[in-house]
């Protein structure tokens, strides 16, 4: 589960919900941005306030930045209906935030999609829908198709619980095993962590994860086992693209990604010292590397 390095709002975010043609969506906006419009799509069991501690430094280089709860994740919510968490229809969800926020053609940099590990899988499907919203793909911690055999069975464990336990029983058990790590001395926290692991954020994760919707966590775990390799797919678009990941990856070895990224002609940036989740580990370097990718782009 990923943790946010923090939890206050920058200066001059917003916390709203955005009004689209397929609903309502919680979102962080930094708005303005004359250098484009950057979308960020969070990861399983993750939410906005995985990339906000990027908001501050991407909105000073000049980009509006909009990281969005998708349909069933925390702040946004959805039906109890499986049928609405197939990646095609959360990849429809992000083409109406994308027309929602009146970023295409006529604002310099148009959108810049980003999608965090099962965001990547997301933002990828919208690309494939329909390339022409979005100015670039980035695609971080997110491979190229189903996640590795360790986090497989990470994920059939959770499936499986799912099955004959509520959220906030299996919540529980996965604190009652963090104690039993941290006590028998396998994982000493760093300051950072210590601070991560403050009142308020366990809090914060413990609401998260109990309002998002079951059906929504199953059918995504479910990509995340099944998805296939669709790079060759992407490479056909015609998309600048950007492959983003932490020096160490357990869902989808660095290996992978780096294979990845000479298939799609990408950028590729490795953030020394982070994990599966650069945006939120490192977050200074990440957004360093983010801005610069986007801002290469941008017209003259």
């Amino acid at each position: 589960m990923s943790k946010p390095p923090f939890l206050t709002l920058p200066d001059g975010v917003r916390a709203h919900r955005l009004v689209t043609s397929r609903g309502r969506f919680a979102v962080h906006d930094t708005g303005g941005g004359a250098a484009g419009t950057a979308l960020l799509l969070p990861g399983f069991t993750g939410s906005k306030e995985d990339f906000i501690g990027l908001l501050a430094p991407l909105a000073a280089a000049g980009l509006r930045v909009v990281a969005v709860d998708g349909r069933g994740q925390f702040e946004t919510g959805g039906p109890r209906e499986e049928s609405a968490y197939h990646l095609t229809e959360l990849a429809r969800d992000v083409h109406a935030v994308a027309a929602a926020l009146d970023a295409g053609a006529g604002t310099p940099g148009g959108v810049h999609l980003l999608g965090h590990s099962l965001g990547g899988l997301v933002a990828r499907t919208a690309v494939l829908q329909d390339a022409a919203p979005f100015a670039s793909l980035t695609l971080m911690s997110s491979g190229p198709g189903a996640v590795s055999d360790s986090q497989q069975e990470r994920v059939r464990l959770l499936l499986g619980a799912m099955e004959t336990m509520s959220l906030a029983a299996i919540w529980e058990v996965m604190q009652q095993l963090d104690q039993s790590v941290g006590s028998a001395g396998q994982a000493p926290y760093s300051p950072q962590e210590a601070a991560e692991t403050s009142a308020a954020m366990e809090e914060f994760l413990r609401r998260r994860w109990l309002s998002d919707v079951p059906e929504q966590l199953t059918v995504t775990g479910r990509h995340l086992l099944s998805e296939p390799d669709r790079v060759a797919e992407m490479a056909a678009l015609p998309l600048p693209f950007h492959v983003v990941s932490g020096s160490e990856d357990d869902a989808w070895p660095v290996p992978w990604l780096d294979a990845m990224a000479r298939r799609l002609g990408a950028r590729r940036t490795v953030v020394p010292g982070a994990g599966h989740s650069p945006n939120a580990e490192r977050p200074g370097a990440t957004a360093e590397a983010l801005a610069g990718f986007w801002l290469s782009l941008c017209p003259g």
